[in-house]
């Protein structure tokens, strides 16, 4: 068994060293099972209705698939715990103050947030104003 470091638990370090960071692309949530081969899904949930997957718009596209709301996705850098408490509510307190929505996902290492598409920069900069404050 190996160990590595388990990430930050302070919140206001949390915060204060986020760097939230716009990725490259359009993402959107479909519910497919299983994903197709050769789409890079991004993120992979299985739910009663099936497997709910991040995945390109592109790629949902290229495969007829349905989806509705097209997002952006912003990734915090800080290596987050998985234990960590309040930044989740933290960083979608700020954007729901914005009326902006916010699909958050938890992976092992960062937070993933993804929002509207034609919201992206807003969003990036509340949540940079954010770890200033």
């Amino acid at each position: 068994m190996s160990t590595e470091a388990a990430g930050e638990k302070d919140l206001a370090t949390l915060l204060r060293t986020m760097q939230p960071r716009l990725e490259d692309g359009e993402w959107v949530f479909v519910t497919v099972d299983p994903v197709a081969a050769g789409v890079r899904e991004l993120a992979t949930f299985r739910e009663a209705e099936g497997v709910s997957a991040v995945v390109s718009r592109k790629d949902a596209d290229a495969h007829a698939w349905t989806y509705g709301l097209v997002t952006a996705w912003i990734s915090l850098s800080v290596h987050s715990a998985l234990d960590a408490v309040g930044l989740t509510a933290a960083v979608s307190a700020r954007l729901a103050e914005a009326g902006i929505s916010a699909n958050v996902v938890a992976a092992r290492h960062h937070d993933h947030l993804f929002v509207p598409v034609s919201r992206a920069e807003e969003a990036l900069g509340l949540l940079r104003d954010l770890g200033r404050e």
